[in-house]
C-alpha cells in the first residue's frame, strides 16, 4: 500500500514537471569533422551555453548505439542550426570530427580560435559526425534467469522467469550553493524507456514505472525514470521515492528480444514556471490548516464517544441529574461545533486536491502533443536515412508509414532489382549497337577479303604457272628435239615424232616445272600480279559485291547480335552489378528493421493516450470526492445543529428516558465507528500526504528552483558558440538477442 501511493505521488509530480510541450528535431546520421574541446567545470566534461538572445539556435541530437548490455559503441551526433535570423554566415563551436553538411552545399572554415564559420547564405545549417566523449547518462542493462544474474548473449532460446533491468547513472551536474552549503545538483533528465515483447515468447509481463499496452500478439512495455532527481530535492524514499531505472519482469519461453529505444531529455524541465515555486508560504499554510482541521475532527469524535458514554452509564440517574445533563450537552454542542469547523478545511483540502489532478489532466494535450512530435521526428530520420540510402518514398506520416515501408521492402526484392538491372544494362549496350556493328562488319569483311584474295591468288598462280610451262615447254623442246614449238606440234601431229621422244620431252617438263627454281619464280610472279593496280581493284570490288550479298548482311546481323548479348552478359557479371543485387537484399532487411523501430514506437504513443485518458478519468474521480466533501460538511453542520437542539430539550427527557436511553446507546455505537474511520483515515491519507510536504518546504522550493536552473544552462553535448542557444537530446538503441 505505502510503496503504490508513493509511486503514484511521484508519477503526478514527474506529471506535473512536465508542464509544456517538447519539441523534437532530429536530422539523418551522417559523418562529421572534429573541433577543438572546451573545458568546462562540470563534473563530467559536457559543454554549457551561456548564450545571449540571438534568435539563432542549435538543436543537437545525439545518437548512441549501444549493445545488449547498455554498452556504448558508437555515438553519432546530428545538428541543427535554426538561422532564424536569415544570417549570411553562421558561427559555430563543435567537438565533432567527419563533420558532414548532410542537408546542403553549404561549406564551412575554421578560423584561429577554433571556431567554424558556415557560409549560410541565410538558410538553416543540418550537419553530423562523430564523437568520444563521456554521455551524461550512463545506462547499464542487466539480466537475470529465474534469479541468477546471466549474459544477455546465454539468454538466447532460455526459459524461465526472466528479469530485465535498465539502470540510469546521471553523471552530470553543477556545484550549487544552497544554506551556504555547495551541493551537487544533477542535470534533470527524463528518461523514458520503450520495447516490444512478442506474447508468444513473454506472459505474465510487469513493469515498474511504467505502462504495459497489449494488443494480443505483442505487448508495448514502456516505463520512465529520473536519475539524480531524488538527491536534487533531498527527499527521504521513505516518504517519497523517485525512481532511477525501469525493471521488466516476465516469464519467457525460448527468450528471444528486439531493440529498445531510450530517450533522455532536460526539456521537461525547461519549461517549468519558476515563479510557481514562490507559492511555498500558501502552500505550506494549507499543509498547516488541513493538518489543524484532522486533529479537530479526530478531537471531537472522541469527546462525542466520551459523552454519549458517560451519558448512557448516568441515564438511570437523568431526572435527578438533568443539570448535569444539560451540562454535558453542552459540552457535546461545542465539540460539533469543532467537527463542524474541521469538516471546512477537509472540503478546503479536498478541493485542492480536485484542483491538483485538473492541473495534471490540463497538461494531457502538451504531452501527447510531445510524443506526436516524438513519432513525427523519428519519421523525418526515417524518411532522411532512406533519402541517404538512394531510396525514393514520399514523405512519411504516423498514417502511412507502414504501406510506404512496406512497399519500399516489396522494391527491394532481389528479383526486382535484378530486372532492374538488366534493363539499365541492356539499354547502355544497346546505345553502342551502331558502334558494335561496325566493328563485326569489319571483322566479317576482314574475313571476305582474306577469302576473296587467296582466290584471286589462286586464279593469278595458274595463270603465271602456265606462262613458266609455255617458256619452259619452248626451251625442252629445242633441246631434245632441235626444233621450234610451231614445228614440234605440227609434227606431233603428223606423227613424225615418236611417243618415246614424246614421254621424254613431257618428263623434261615436268622435272623442270618441279624444279626450285622454277618455283621460286612462280611464288615471285604471282605475288608480283597480285601487287598490281588491276588484280587489287578486282579483289576489292569482288570483297564490295560479297559484303552486299544476303548471306554475308545475315551474318554481320547475326554476330552482331551475338556480341551485344554477349557484352550483356559481362556487364551483368561485373563486381558492380553483383554488388547491386547484394545491396538490395542487405537493403530490405534495413527497411524492414526500421519499419519494426516505428511499429514499436506507434505502440508505445498509443499506450501513452490511454495514460493520459487515465488521467482524465482520475480528475473526474477527485471531482467526485470534492462533492463527497461538501456533503459532510453539509452534514457537520446538521450536526452543529442538532447538538444545540439537544442541549436547548435537555429540560424534556425526562419524560421521554426509556426512548433517550435506547437513542443514547444507538448514538453512541455509531460515534465509535465515526472515531475509527476518522482515524482511518488520518493514518491512511491525510497524515501520508502532509509527511511529504511537511517539514522544510521552501528548502525543497529552492531545490526545484536550483534544478530548473540547471536545467536551463544545460543546451549542448558536442558543443556551441556562446552566442547561439540550443537544447539537446540523447536516444539510446540497443542491440536486439536473438534477433
Amino acid at each position: 500500500m505505502k510503496r503504490s501511493i508513493l509511486k503514484m505521488t511521484a508519477a503526478g509530480l514527474c506529471v506535473v514537471l512536465t508542464g509544456g510541450s517538447i519539441a523534437f528535431a532530429a536530422n539523418a546520421l551522417q559523418g562529421q569533422e572534429s573541433s577543438p574541446k572546451k573545458e568546462t567545470e562540470t563534473a563530467a566534461d559536457v559543454s554549457y551555453s551561456e548564450a545571449e538572445e540571438t534568435g539563432n539556435e542549435k538543436d543537437e541530437t545525439v545518437y548512441v548505439l549501444a549493445g545488449a548490455d547498455g554498452a556504448v559503441k558508437k555515438i553519432i551526433v546530428s545538428d541543427w542550426l535554426k538561422n532564424a535570423l536569415g544570417s549570411q554566415t553562421l558561427r559555430d563551436r563543435t567537438e565533432l570530427t567527419d563533420v558532414e553538411n548532410v542537408k546542403g552545399e553549404e561549406g564551412s572554415t575554421l578560423d584561429k580560435s577554433g571556431v567554424r564559420v558556415w557560409d549560410a547564405q541565410g538558410s538553416d545549417i543540418y550537419y553530423q559526425g562523430n564523437i568520444q566523449k563521456e554521455l551524461p547518462v550512463d545506462m547499464a542493462v542487466s539480466y537475470k534467469l529465474d534469479g541468477k544474474d546471466i549474459a544477455p548473449s546465454d539468454l538466447e532460446g532460455k526459459s524461465g522467469k526472466v528479469t530485465i533491468r535498465f539502470d540510469y547513472t546521471n553523471r552530470q551536474y553543477e556545484e550549487v550553493e544552497i544554506d551556504g552549503k555547495k551541493e551537487k545538483i544533477y542535470v534533470p533528465f527524463a528518461v523514458l524507456t520503450g520495447v516490444l515483447l512478442d506474447n508468444d515468447v513473454f506472459t505474465n509481463i510487469e513493469v515498474s514505472n511504467g505502462r504495459l499496452v497489449n494488443d494480443g500478439s505483442r505487448t508495448a512495455v514502456a516505463g520512465i525514470a529520473f536519475p539524480g532527481l531524488q538527491e536534487n530535492l533531498a527527499l527521504s524514499e521513505e516518504k517519497l521515492e523517485i525512481p532511477d531505472y525501469v525493471e521488466i519482469t516476465g516469464d519467457a519461453k525460448n527468450f528471444k528480444l528486439g531493440m529498445t529505444i531510450t530517450l533522455a531529455t532536460n526539456e521537461l524541465f525547461n519549461d517549468i514556471d519558476a515563479d510557481e515555486f514562490n507559492s511555498a508560504d500558501e502552500l505550506s499554510n494549507s499543509v498547516g490548516k488541513l493538518k489543524d482541521a484532522m486533529s479537530q475532527l479526530l478531537n471531537g469524535s472522541s469527546q462525542l464517544y466520551d459523552g454519549l458514554s458517560s451519558l448512557l452509564e448516568q441515564s438511570g440517574k437523568l431526572v435527578t441529574g438533568i443539570d448535569q445533563l444539560a451540562a454535558g450537552a453542552q459540552t457535546l454542542k461545542s465539540g460539533a461545533g469543532d467537527l463542524d469547523e474541521g469538516a471546512v478545511s477537509l472540503q478546503a483540502g479536498a478541493a485542492q486536491l480536485s484542483d491538483g489532478l485538473n492541473t495534471l489532466a490540463e497538461n494531457n494535450e502538451s504531452l501527447n502533443g510531445g510524443a506526436k512530435q516524438v513519432f513525427e521526428t523519428l519519421l523525418s530520420v526515417a524518411h532522411t536515412q532512406l533519402a541517404d540510402a538512394g531510396v525514393e518514398a514520399p514523405e512519411l506520416t504516423i498514417e502511412n508509414y507502414g504501406d510506404v515501408l512496406a512497399g519500399v521492402i516489396a522494391s527491394l526484392d532481389t528479383d526486382a532489382v535484378y530486372e532492374k538491372a538488366l534493363a539499365a544494362v541492356t539499354s547502355a549496350v544497346e546505345e553502342k549497337r551502331n558502334d558494335i556493328q561496325e566493328q563485326v562488319a569489319a571483322a566479317v569483311r576482314k574475313e571476305v577479303n582474306a577469302k576473296v584474295t587467296a582466290a584471286v591468288e589462286e586464279q593469278v598462280a595458274a595463270q603465271v604457272t602456265q606462262a613458266v610451262k609455255d617458256t619452259v615447254t619452248e626451251k625442252v623442246v629445242a633441246s631434245a628435239a632441235q626444233m621450234d614449238m610451231e614445228s614440234y606440234e605440227a609434227a606431233v601431229k603428223a606423227g613424225a615424232v615418236s611417243e618415246e621422244v614424246q614421254a621424254a620431252v613431257e618428263a623434261a617438263i615436268r622435272e623442270q616445272m618441279q624444279s626450285g627454281e622454277i618455283q621460286q619464280t612462280i611464288e615471285a610472279k604471282t605475288a608480283e600480279q597480285m601487287e598490281t593496280q588491276d588484280v587489287q581493284k578486282t579483289i576489292e570490288e569482288k570483297v564490295s559485291e560479297q559484303m552486299q550479298s544476303d548471306t554475308v548482311k545475315e551474318t554481320v546481323a547475326s554476330n552482331t547480335e551475338l556480341q551485344i548479348q554477349k557484352a550483356i552478359a559481362e556487364n551483368m557479371a561485373s563486381e558492380k552489378v553483383q554488388e547491386q543485387l547484394a545491396a538490395a537484399t542487405e537493403g530490405a532487411k534495413a527497411v524492414i528493421s526500421l519499419k519494426t523501430s516505428l511499429d514499436s514506437y506507434h505502440v508505445f504513443y498509443q499506450g501513452l493516450q490511454s495514460y493520459t485518458a487515465g488521467v482524465s478519468k482520475a480528475a473526474a474521480g477527485a471531482g467526485e470526492l470534492k462533492e463527497g466533501t461538501n456533503s459532510l460538511k453539509s452534514g457537520t453542520a446538521q450536526l452543529s445543529a442538532g447538538a444545540a437542539e439537544l442541549s436547548a430539550g435537555a429540560v424534556t427527557l425526562n419524560n421521554s428516558m426509556p426512548a433517550l436511553v435506547d437513542g443514547i446507546t444507538s448514538l453512541k455505537n455509531g460515534s465509535m465507528k465515526l472515531s475509527d474511520g476518522l482515524k482511518e483515515l488520518n493514518e491512511q491519507g491525510i497524515k501520508k500526504l502532509t509527511d511529504a510536504v511537511d517539514g522544510d518546504l521552501k528548502g525543497l522550493m529552492t531545490r526545484l528552483r536550483a534544478t530548473k536552473d540547471v536545467s536551463a544552462r544545460y543546451k549542448t553535448f558536442a558543443g556551441a558558440d556562446a552566442e547561439m542557444d540550443g537544447q539537446v537530446k540523447f536516444i539510446y538503441r540497443t542491440e536486439s538477442i536473438g534477433e
